[in-house]
Parts: C-alpha cells; structure tokens; sequence
C-alpha cells in the first residue's frame, strides 16, 4: 500500500527543506516512545517519511514513483531503511540521507547529545589567565619572571591519588573495576549505547582503602603556586604566553592551561615600529648646517652619533643592530629622526650674520 509521507508530517508536496524539518521536528517531540503519550508506531512512520523527504534524490524517485519505489519500482531501485531496525546509517558519512545536524535539539533532551560506545574523554582541569606588567627594556630582550597565583593544583602529600601515603588501592565498586559506566538509552534513531566515566575512581577502576587527609580523598587542592615565566625577547605588548599544564589541576586527569598577557610599559624615549626602535633627537641650527657629533643613550648604553652636514628637518639616521631582536643573532635597527631647533629670538649679531647668509642665497 502506497504511503503519502506528506500527510505523514503534515506539509504540502510543495514543502521546502525547511518546512519539512521543522514538521519532523514537532511530531517527534509529541509522539516518542519516551513521552508519556508517545506512540511507537506513529513514531516510526515519521521517521520513514523524513528519510525519503529529506533527502533530495530519495524524495524525487517517491514523488514519480510512490513510496513503492523502495522496493525496485523505480529505475535502479534500492533498498530503504524502515523504521528504526532498518535504518541506514552510511548517509550519516558521505552527506547523504538522514541529517544527524538537524536533530541536534532531540538528541540532547533524549540522551543528552552523545551516542556510541567509544571511550569517554579524558578530564581536563579549567584554563585560567592572568597579567603582568614588565618594563619597556624587558620586552625587548626578555626576561625571567616569578609569579604567586592561587588556583586548585595535585595534593602533594597522595600526589593526587587521594589516598593516604602508603595506603593499598582496591578494585572500585561501582564500575566494577572498569573505569567506565555503560548507559543504554532510547532515542529516535534506535537504541543506543554511551559510556562515560566512573565518577567514583575517575576511570582508573580503583580506589584507596584510606582518603588522603589533606585533600579528603579528591586528590587536588587549591592553594598558592610559585610559577616561572619566561618572557621571551621582543614580545609585544598584549601578547598572551601559554604555559602548558599549568592550569587548574583535576584528580586523575589532565591540567589545564595558564595564559599570562603582558604589558608593556612605555618608554619615555623609545617607541616601537616592528623591529626597529624610534627615537626623536633636537639639534641645533648650526649643528644641521655645520655637522657635529652628539652622544644618545640606547638601549645598550651610551654611543656617539655623527650628525652629517646639511641635514633637514625629519631626516632620520639609521643605527644597525641597535633595534628589537629578531633571533639569537639578529636585530632590528635604531631609527633617530632629527627635530632642527630654530631659535624664537635673535641677538643683533646673529641676525647680521643670517643676513650675510640670505645675500649668498642660503
């Protein structure tokens, strides 16, 4: 007998994608077996009529066909799944068939968002974050910090075991020894089987005969760390460093994370453009004209500049390696632009001479 999978979810031939979802989506909620007015058989024909719907070959091959196309009526015929024994999961792989997306808010009232029976994730402890202010000349050559932060870490006294030192283990009673708890659950697509992890001995399939005293059995506590941070040569202000493990800590599991923003203080001299340090320098007058030496502390100490003849306004001079790092070897440069002081007031006598200048065209 030919089923008319439109009545089905109750939407017109003309339905989109969309509206067929949605349809599927509110009959499945009102008719799973899991429901206290839940109708098993009804359930099942909705899921027959959205695989063939929702599927753009399957629903073109029942719309000239009819449902019986299921069976070879149609050019090719294959064979469809019915119902939930005979549902085919290889569309769930290669796109095509079931959406597994589309039912994203079924899964997780039914069975919580998971299914299969492969090994539960291992526990991971909580990421947390901190900063730290470092001088201008530090985050050009780097340098090693100690910081105080309070977070959970492992129980030194059970190293994390939660038993107390020198205590036996024993098989755990609740996963028998297996670290794992198997769960069997319905949901719309059948029967399916989750594990997750023993909450009593965390995976391991044994706990101590005694609790440790300090962490009461947990095998983490949280107390004041110690934690060494080395800044690396030429970080940026904002930058994040990433110490790996050195998060929260969880009992028999994995440590999260540290990450630890640096600011960078500004230097009163120096501003940063890549690799190359800026810097401005005021000269005088005379000294732009005639050329002179002048002596500028750098970040590596004091060097003397020779200020060229003639020089302009905005002329910037280049000192090699006297930049940020870029390697073990490597620098960028020190770049000095030069500011001309001009004089607010002349004496008589500079004036005769700058008159003296304007004659010879200068």
């Amino acid at each position: 007998m030919s089923k008319n999978y439109y009545d089905v979810l109750g939407v017109s031939k003309s339905a989109s994608k969309d509206e067929i979802k949605k349809a599927f989506r509110k009959l499945a909620h009102q008719f799973h077996p899991d429901k206290n007015k839940g109708d098993d058989t009804k359930f099942k024909e909705l899921n027959e009529a959205y695989q063939i719907l929702s599927d753009d070959q399957k629903r073109a091959q029942y719309d000239q066909f009819g449902s019986n196309f299921q069976n070879g009526a149609g050019p090719g015929g294959f064979q469809g799944g019915q119902g939930f024994g005979g549902f085919d999961f290889s569309g769930f792989q290669n796109g095509q068939g079931f959406d597994m997306g589309d039912l994203g808010d079924i899964f997780t009232e039914f069975f919580g968002g998971g299914m299969g029976g492969g090994r539960p994730r291992q526990r991971r402890g909580r990421d947390i974050s901190t900063e730290i202010d470092i001088p201008f000349v530090d985050a050009v050559f780097g340098v090693e910090r100690k910081i105080l932060i309070s977070k959970v870490s492992q129980c030194d006294t059970c190293s994390g075991t939660g038993g107390k030192p020198g205590t036996s283990m024993k098989k755990c009673g609740q996963c028998n020894g297996k670290g794992q708890i198997h769960e069997t659950k319905r949901s719309l697509l059948g029967t399916f089987s989750t594990t997750k992890l023993c909450d009593e001995c965390l995976g391991t399939g044994e706990v101590p005969t005694e609790k440790c005293h300090d962490c009461r059995g947990a095998g983490v506590v949280k107390k004041q760390k110690e934690i060494t941070v080395v800044v690396p040569a030429g970080i940026n202000s904002g930058e994040m460093i990433r110490l790996t493990g050195m998060g929260e800590a969880v009992a028999k599991g994995q440590s999260g994370d540290l990450y630890i923003k640096i600011n960078v203080t500004p230097h009163p001299t120096f501003k940063r453009e890549g690799h190359n340090l800026v810097m401005d320098l005021n000269i005088k007058l005379s000294d732009a004209l005639l050329g002179t030496e002048y002596k500028i502390q750098t970040l590596d100490g004091e060097v003397t500049v020779k200020i060229p003849e003639g020089v302009s306004i905005g002329e910037i001079l280049r000192l090699k390696e006297k930049g940020i790092p870029t390697s073990k070897s490597k620098r960028g440069d020190l770049l000095i632009k030069l500011n001309i002081k001009l004089p607010h007031k002349l004496s008589r006598h500079s004036r005769e001479l700058i008159e003296k200048l304007k004659e010879e065209g200068i």
